[in-house]
Parts: structure tokens; sequence; C-alpha cells
């Protein structure tokens, strides 16, 4: 079946095979004459990498990239791409990748107009208010995975280097004014990858739709999110050419994205410091802590829990649902602990302080709390 659609929700979306042949016209329909393409270093010297900057060049456009962007992007990565985009004279930038390309690419055009420092804009409070609007760089996002959804996303998680920590970085001009959602594009994904940025979508509509935040539109969009993960990663990661599977798993990842506007939660509080220590990859991370956080949160979730495994076709409600996500992580290879992914012991008390402070945490429908915190990572490593 081919899927292909135009949608404005929560922006300008250009959705299907092949589409990534209109990348020029976008960027010149936002005014963008010299491009910078933001990617990273894996994804860089790729075919689908190259065709997008020969797409560029034959347009006129140029063609330049930079692609010194670590898999957790950080703010060494962010001012040397700020420097790359007023050093080539750039007036825009493509945000080409998975998470680590989109967020670091939509970091560096919102801060080439600021004067700040990036933590000044850190998503607390009205903290995005200090921003300079002006000088912020439009933005054309192309995923090339399916699973963060930051290409329908207005803020970057960026690491600080220094005490590595990661930071939500927000402002509502980080939304790209387009995206292309090219399914084509993640055929080649290794099938580690597919997994990884599968459960992360999973886990993004798992703790939207868990969130005790008033906001049935995301909740709905997180619940529908939920089956789409359900019925197609399994196929996506069986047959990599599947490309039905990668485009319903493409749409479902921007769903995750959407729908956690409504808040995220414990399974991104452990992720983020597991993954800003050990650097480890976030969706895979997500995976791994995923059962423990839905038992923590039982109390304050299991029937809402019960009403999704029953849209989901799932048997058993709360512990039915449960069992799903074992089953479906062994079958995908996910490893049943953090230490399956490097991670040890000596940094839980650590992990732990930083989670409850994390942005994510205050999604939790369980409070997270210091013990919480230091008891979830000792049963997950």
């Amino acid at each position: 079946m081919t899927i292909t659609a135009n949608w404005s929700y929560p922006t300008a979306i250009k959705f299907g095979a092949g589409r990534i042949k209109e990348l020029a016209e976008h960027c010149k329909a936002v005014g963008m004459k010299r491009p910078l393409l933001v990617t990273d270093r894996g994804l860089a010297p790729m075919a689908i990498t190259q065709t997008a900057l020969d797409i560029l060049e034959a347009a006129g456009l140029g063609r330049a990239i930079f692609a010194d962007v670590d898999p957790n992007p950080n703010d060494v990565n962010l001012e040397a791409g700020v420097k790359a985009f007023h050093d080539g004279g750039h007036d825009g930038v493509v945000a080409f990748g998975g998470g680590s390309g989109l967020d670091l690419g939509k970091a560096v055009a919102f801060m080439a107009g600021q004067t700040r420092p990036v933590w000044d804009f850190e998503d607390v409070g009205d903290w995005w208010t200090r921003a300079s609007v002006p000088g912020i760089a439009p933005i054309i996002a192309v995923p090339t995975t399916a699973g963060t959804g930051s290409e329908v996303g207005r803020a970057s998680v960026i690491t600080d280097h220094v005490t590595h920590t990661k930071k939500v970085i927000f402002h509502p001009k980080f939304l790209p004014a387009v995206t292309i959602c090219d399914p084509e594009l993640t055929v080649g994904m290794p099938k580690v990858i597919t997994v990884g940025t599968g459960m992360d979508a999973f886990a993004h509509c798992l703790e939207a739709y868990s969130s005790p935040f008033y906001h049935p539109m995301s909740q709905g969009i997180a619940l529908e999110g939920l089956r789409l993960v359900k019925d197609y990663l399994p196929r996506a990661v069986a047959d990599g050419q599947d490309i039905e599977a990668r485009a319903n798993m493409m749409s479902a990842a921007a769903m995750g994205a959407v729908a956690f506007q409504k808040g995220l939660g414990a399974i991104h509080a452990l992720s983020h410091p597991v993954g800003a220590i050990y650097n480890t990859h976030h969706g895979m991370t997500n995976a791994v802590v995923m059962p423990a956080v839905l038992r923590f949160n039982r109390p304050a979730i299991e029937e809402k829990i019960g009403r999704a495994a029953a849209y989901l076709g799932i048997s058993g409600g709360f512990d039915g649902f449960t069992d799903y996500v074992l089953d479906l992580r062994k079958s995908l290879g996910v490893p049943d602990a953090l230490s399956g992914l490097g991670v040890g012991t000596d940094q839980i008390d650590r992990m732990a302080e930083m989670a409850i402070v994390d942005p994510t945490a205050g999604g939790n429908p369980v409070e997270l709390t210091l013990d919480a915190a230091r008891a979830l990572f000792i049963e997950t490593i």
C-alpha cells in the first residue's frame, strides 16, 4: 500500500516515499538561499545524505554540510555548528537524520541568532521568552529514523559536556517550517537502530498516554501511536524493505512527539542521565527501563493501561500489557538490564539525583523521589 499525504499539524508535513526530491523547493519556499545541512558523522558519507546534498546543489543552493555531531549532541557540537553556520554565510538549516542530527540542527538554527548562552533557554518557566526571535533561522527537518519525532518538536535535547547533564532547550521557533517524512530514507537502518528508535516512539506514546495532565487530544494520538508500533515495528525489523511498515513507524514517531506535549515521565527521567553518562542509545535505554517503570506506576495507571490494552487487542489488562512489553523486548533483542548496554553500578546515586530533577520527571503519574529513582536503577541495572 502506498502512503502519501500532506498534513498541516503540527507543522507542514510532506509525507510519502520519494519526497526527498522536494527538498530544494521547500527550502526556497521558506526563503533559504544558502542552507546548511546538519547531520551526524555516521550519516554524512551515506548515499541518502549525498543525495540530499545533490538535490540542494542542483537547485543552486550550494552543498554545505556540518556533521561534527555526537550520538548525544552537546554544547561543544552546538558551538561548532553555529560557527560553521556563520562562517558559511548560511540563512537556514536542513536538520537531517535521527534525533542527534535533528536536535542539533534545530539548535544551530536557533542559536545562530542569539547572544546569550544556550542554557539560558532551558525549558524552565518562561525562559524561552529571553530569545531574540528575528535572528532565528528557518528549519527544514528530514528524519532518517522513526523514533524521536524531533522533526515535529519545539525543543532539542542538548548535553552539557561539563556536567554530563541532558537539558531540554525550548522555543516555539524550534518547530521546523516544513518536515519531509520520506520512509525510503529509513530503509537502510540497521536492525538495532530500527529497534531502538521504534521503542523510543513506543515510550513517547506510552508515557504521554500515562501522564496525569489533561490533554485529551494528545492522549488519543498517543493511543493510536501505540497501535502503529505494535502492528508495524516487528514487520519493520523483520523486513527492512517493508515500506508500508517503515511509513507507519515514521507516523508513529511523529505522533509520539506530538503526544508528549501532554508530558513524559520516569522512563525518560531515568534514561536521560544514563545516556548522558554512558552514551547509550536513548531509545534502547528507554526500552530497558520500561517494564520497571510500568510496575512502579501501576497504582496510578492500572485502569488506564487496561483500557489501552483492550484497544490494542491485548488481553489481561495491566498484567497482559506488561507481559506484552516484555515479550516484545525479547523478540526484538532488547537487553533485560542496563548492564547489557554497558551501564555499571558505580553511578547509581549520581544518576538518581539527576533523574529527579530531569524536566520529564514531573510528568510521571507517581512521584519520582530520590529513593524511588535509586531503587529503579538498582532494579534495572
